[in-house]
């Protein structure tokens, strides 16, 4: 009977043991859980790490192109070639009169790449150090021409043709700020007419205006470049004006001082300098400067 007892009291200690060890397990199990649960994290599997190596998408760097408004056309193409190619930068265009533009970057406006349609606008930024004489070069020609509406019937070959009576207005761009105007107002210097014509003149912010003035009949006649002529079949060249009337029309391309995204804007200047992209240039009617 003793016997009996002990066997019983035995199996009860045993039976008493294995449930406390049970109860541990689940406890430290359920801690474990609720640390899990508190740090965010997952128990690793076999074979699979902790941390799961991924990288985020690399972001867009975002560059701010300003550019004379007349290579908007030009530009446009140019802009989705450039980013189907470097899917990792997206071009900002500022597109404007080139004097602006300059006094814009003077003055802090954003901007990681200037071209300006004027050689002067260059030179002034690489004076005041905001761009590096090394960072700039020329890079296109443009020509200028005079243009009356598609519908005129008017005979327009020489500046002279200006002063006839049908001809009661003339587009140019502001001379100070606009180099196509600056470039009108030598040629017509040079011809003898601007004190002639200055009754005549309605002044345009930058070239595109000037175009539009002549599109609409809102000019009778104005100076633009020739790759601006091209885009509208609202408008006919009348003649090209003498170049040797006028200081070349140079587009040079610079890289601001201040950039914050140096090796992307170095590789957009370098972009703008190869043969496909000067091809383009050249469909608009640029020219290479030799």
């Amino acid at each position: 009977m003793k016997k009996s007892i002990g066997y019983v009291l035995g199996s009860m200690s045993l039976g008493l043991a294995l449930v406390l060890a049970g109860c541990g397990a689940s406890t430290d199990s359920k801690d474990a859980s609720t640390a899990m649960e508190q740090t965010g994290s997952t128990p690793a599997t076999s074979g699979e790490s902790s941390t799961s190596g991924a990288t985020d998408p690399q972001e867009k760097v975002e560059l701010t192109i300003s550019a004379a408004a007349s290579l908007t056309d030009a530009m446009k193409e140019i802009e989705t070639n450039f980013e189907a190619a470097n899917p990792n930068v997206e071009l900002n265009f500022n597109f404007g009169a080139s004097g602006a533009l300059q006094q814009q970057i003077e003055q802090g406006a954003p901007a990681d790449v200037f071209v300006s349609a004027a050689t002067k606008n260059m030179t002034a930024l690489v004076d005041e150090k905001m761009i590096a004489s090394g960072d700039q070069k020329n890079l296109l020609q443009n020509s200028l021409v005079a243009i009356i509406p598609a519908d005129s019937s008017d005979t327009v070959t020489s500046e002279k043709d200006l002063t006839a009576d049908s001809i009661q207005t003339v587009a140019i761009g502001i001379p100070e700020s606009v180099p196509a105007g600056t470039y009108a107002k030598e040629a017509l210097t040079n011809a003898k007419l601007w004190d002639q014509l200055k009754g005549k003149l309605v002044q345009g912010k930058d070239v595109r205006q000037v175009l539009q003035y002549v599109e609409t009949g809102n000019a009778d006649a104005g100076f633009v470049y020739k790759t601006d002529a091209l885009t509208s079949d609202q408008v006919k060249i009348a003649f090209e004006v003498d170049k040797n009337s006028y200081t070349p029309a140079n587009y040079p391309v610079g890289i601001i001082e201040g950039t914050k995204h140096r090796t992307e804007a170095e590789q957009f200047y370098t972009y703008l300098q190869t043969p496909e992209v000067l091809d383009v240039f050249a469909k608009y009617g640029f020219s290479i400067p030799e």
